[in-house]
């Protein structure tokens, strides 16, 4: 085929090679925070941390139950809190002597839905 028989793409003809947007792409400022969010999740300690606040019966749990299964110092189990706390993935209330936690919905929905396929789009298709 040489160069003259090639048919170039215009803008009618989009459809043909590009699918449409189907929901509306990050902001440069929704993209910053989400990213301090996956940031914070990035760490194994403070995964576990979030899965385990999570995982709770009742929906929050004392520090004081954090730090039995954890092979680190307790400050380091309340700095990897803190982090989680200012991705703003937890909410923390002090109570007497102990901080409770629990994880904040929104924030969880909002790395989801980032994260979810598009319709249309099975599981075994996004595998491949």
């Amino acid at each position: 085929m040489s160069k003259s028989e090639l048919r170039l793409l215009g803008q009618d003809d989009r459809s043909e090679c590009c699918s449409p947007i189907v929901r509306e792409p990050l902001g440069a400022e929704a993209a910053v925070e989400l990213a301090r969010m996956f940031k914070a999740l990035a760490d194994p300690v403070r995964l576990r941390l979030l899965s385990l606040i999570a995982s709770h019966e009742g929906g929050e749990v004392c520090v004081c139950d954090l730090i039995g299964p954890f092979d680190v110092s307790q400050p380091t189990i309340s700095h990897h809190l803190k982090v989680l706390r200012e991705a703003g993935l937890v909410g923390s209330e002090r109570r007497g002597t102990w901080v409770y936690y629990w994880v904040l919905p929104a924030a969880l929905a909002r790395l989801s839905s980032l994260l979810r396929a598009p319709a249309g789009v099975d599981a075994v298709d996004v595998a491949r």
